[in-house]
């Protein structure tokens, strides 16, 4: 797995020549969303069955910002923590 993708579940601890053989073939993992693959997209969250890209991610955070769902001190709070770790 590529380290764009983010497991959000369990899998099978890989041996060495597994691993290097992956890294080799990069596996697609497609939005769920959006329909992208882990290629064109900046970070993507694998999870059971479903999986969600960065940019789908920041799009559903701004509309619940926006919707007034989020309280906007919690908002700032998860986007400071966010981007203070890209830096």
């Amino acid at each position: 797995m590529s380290d764009k993708v983010v497991s959000l579940g369990s899998k099978k601890s890989k041996t060495k020549d597994n691993k290097h053989e992956e890294e080799q073939k990069q596996e697609l993992v497609y939005c769920s969303f959006c329909g992208r693959p882990n290629t064109q997209v900046i970070k993507m969250i694998e999870g059971p069955g479903v999986n969600i890209c960065s940019e789908c991610t920041m799009i559903a955070l701004q509309y619940f910002v926006l919707e007034d769902r989020i309280p906007c001190k919690e908002a700032q709070q998860i986007l400071k923590a966010f981007w203070g770790k890209a830096k």
